[in-house]
């Protein structure tokens, strides 16, 4: 009997292991609530009182005093008190759980515990939020949300594109109907470009007019060439086709109010003009000059066309992605404003924390904080926002540049035409000669 019941329990041992890596590798939230979650959240449980101590987060109450006749008795000193943690709560890929502060303490000093928590409890990473006062949010993720990039999809809508995913494990969508022009800030190797290829590749089998505008001679959006609809690579050019844009934007007001509608997307499918999607790589190009009267000419009048794209242009099918290495106040006034126009952004590790600061610091301080905690080595990681006014810790999907070289050339025959940019750039070209 007992060489029966051996076999069986092994039998039953193996059945359990095969089908939990079925369960791991073809449905991984599964795994996760039947068997990630409550293994994880023991750990949690187990060691939280011990990570509290050693990352300074637990307290100590003073000793009790008392009076026995006229001779003063002190108690035995109180053992460390940790701050009370509810009961973790699962998500699809993780689990939240909420710690009450004690008095005197500050969200900081739990996002610097942030990398003991994840060693602790063996999970990718935890983030650190803090909903009220008082309160201080753990969210913990188990697995690195782009280990299966396969299981998001990408959005049917017009101007929405996946780019990666979120923390949680969802979808991490640019969608420029919602929210309809983006700030991207990134240092060199940071994921900035990559994003922004993967940006081209989603929008290239969609009707419409992608517009890039590189100064750095075209080194980087100029790969894609055969699906811009123009590409400029020095800032003079940049001014005609942004005028030329600005001029078309009039055009389209008045196609608007002939109808008697206040976007283009209320006007019939054969009378609205096509949607136009500007990507800038490395804003500070625009704005830079080198003292001579011509170059701060030229850097006014990028801000100001700039500017009033983004104030008028999202009724008009006229969206702005503006990317840079540095995006700060001393590259002019123009560029505050400008900053107060874009209202999603995205931010990648950074150089500087005026970088982070421009581009999260007026929606989120805890987003700035989390921006700047992100390590070399996390190429294509970013905190970028979402249409509910929240933030979110994000991974782009990896987009080779030989890949999006062959989107763009596959989709070239679909490069709407604008004739007015078209010409603009060819008089600019007459000039020249």
């Amino acid at each position: 009997m007992g060489p029966i019941l051996l076999a069986f329990g092994l039998a039953a041992l193996a059945w359990v292991l095969v089908v939990g890596d079925l369960l791991r590798r073809h449905r991984p939230a599964w795994h996760w609530y039947v068997t990630g979650y409550p293994v994880t959240t023991f750990r949690v449980l187990m060691t939280w009182r011990k990570v509290a101590m050693l990352n300074d987060l637990a307290v100590s109450r003073r000793p009790p005093r008392g009076l026995l006749g006229d001779v003063m008795v002190k108690g035995d000193p109180l053992r460390p008190v940790a701050p009370r943690l509810s009961f973790p709560r699962a998500t699809r890929m993780g689990l939240t759980a909420v710690v009450r502060l004690h008095a005197g303490q500050t969200p900081a000093t739990y996002m610097k515990a942030a990398e003991a928590f994840v060693h602790a409890w063996k999970v990718h990473a935890v983030r650190v939020t803090s909903p009220q006062r008082g309160l201080v949010l753990l969210t913990a993720t188990a697995t690195d949300p782009l280990e299966r990039p396969g299981l998001a999809t990408a959005p049917a809508a017009l101007l929405a594109v996946l780019i990666g995913a979120l923390e949680s494990g969802g979808a991490w969508v640019m969608d420029l109907r919602m929210v309809p022009h983006w700030l991207i800030a990134g240092a060199t190797r940071s994921g900035k470009s990559t994003l922004l290829a993967r940006l081209i590749t989603q929008l290239a089998p969609q009707p419409v007019a992608l517009i890039g505008i590189d100064c750095k001679g075209g080194m980087e959006l100029g790969l894609f060439a055969g699906r811009l609809s123009a590409l400029t690579t020095c800032r003079r050019e940049a001014v005609t086709v942004l005028t030329a844009l600005v001029v078309d934007m009039q055009d389209r007001m008045r196609a608007c109010r002939a109808a008697g509608v206040r976007s283009i997307w209320e006007l019939p499918d054969t009378l609205r003009p096509v949607p136009v999607v500007v990507i800038v790589d490395e804003l500070a190009e625009l704005y830079l000059s080198d003292g001579r009267r011509e170059s701060k000419a030229e850097a006014e009048q990028c801000s100001t066309l700039l500017l009033r794209l983004a104030q008028l242009g999202a009724a008009l099918g006229m969206h702005l992605v503006v990317a840079g290495q540095r995006v700060g106040s001393d590259l002019g006034p123009g560029v505050t404003a400008l900053r107060a126009q874009l209202g999603g952004r995205i931010c990648h590790r950074v150089n500087d924390p005026g970088t982070a600061e421009m581009t999260l610091g007026d929606l989120n301080k805890d987003a700035v904080a989390v921006a700047q905690s992100i390590t070399p080595q996390e190429q294509g990681v970013a905190v970028c926002t979402g249409p509910d006014g929240g933030w979110s810790r994000a991974r782009s999907h990896l987009t080779p540049t030989d890949e999006a070289m062959a989107t763009s050339r596959k989709y070239a025959p679909l490069t709407p035409e604008l004739p007015a940019i078209e010409r603009a750039l060819a008089a600019l070209e007459g000039d020249d000669k």
